[in-house]
């Protein structure tokens, strides 16, 4: 079954799971990286780590789907 975009609902899946990963890396790095953890660091992490994540899936999705 197609999405409305064009995907297949198991593409769309695997994207979401892909951006989860990257997003749990890249927080778990900035919580070891960052001196103090209070609420601030935790949101401006998590929002911080989402852009990486996807930013990461998008270019490897740049690279992979030619």
């Amino acid at each position: 079954m197609r999405s409305p975009d064009g995907g297949t609902a198991h593409g769309r899946a695997r994207n979401v799971a892909e951006t989860a990963v990257w997003w749990a890396a890249l927080f778990a790095l900035w919580t070891v990286l960052i001196t103090t953890v209070d609420p601030l660091e935790t949101l401006v992490g998590a929002a911080v780590s989402l852009v990486g994540a996807v930013a990461a899936g998008a270019a490897r999705r740049a690279v992979t789907d030619r």
